[in-house]
């Protein structure tokens, strides 16, 4: 359960789909976004949880495609989480990208645009069965999904 260092092209898949359309939200930021109030304990949780998860993604081999077994679901549930993933994108940048849209949930998925891909990359945690990527994953939930949280709570006080 700890994993077998090599390198993870399945991991740089998933960081690929992660990352891209990250950077093209930079310059498609919702209108009124600011990251300026956010916790400094949840953003700590999210940076060390973003470095550990990344790492881990790409030095385990474990992640890699290998014969049909019953775990193999597991990475397959990934993939479509990060399918979905991709989705909540594609439907964001064709929104108005304002900031509701940006913390929308998708079907029955809360703040998918946060939520879709922890899990994703913590089935790819359970797939591999490496307990690094679960505990890295982890660290990024409480940040990445907390800061989003706090957002969307920003938001609905400001409409109430």
């Amino acid at each position: 359960m700890t994993g077998h260092l090599g390198f993870s092209y399945t991991g740089l898949i998933f960081l690929l789909l992660l990352f891209i359309p990250n950077i093209i939200w930079t310059g498609k930021k919702p209108q009124g976004y600011s990251a300026e109030k956010e916790s400094k304990i949840l953003l700590f949780f999210e940076r060390t949880g973003e470095v550990l998860t990344c790492c881990c993604a790409l030095v385990f081999s474990d992640f890699n495609i290998h014969k049909w077994t019953v775990w193999s679901w597991w990475l397959a549930a990934a993939f479509a989480l990060m399918a979905l993933y991709e989705l909540w994108w594609i439907r964001y940048f064709r929104s108005e990208r304002k900031l509701a849209d940006f913390y929308s949930n998708l079907f029955f998925i809360p703040l998918a645009g946060a939520t879709l891909p922890v899990m994703a990359f913590f089935l790819l945690g359970i797939y591999g069965k490496v307990i690094w990527m679960l505990i890295a994953v982890i660290f990024l939930g409480i940040g990445h999904i907390g800061i989003h949280m706090q957002h969307l709570s920003d938001i609905l006080d400001v409409r109430s």
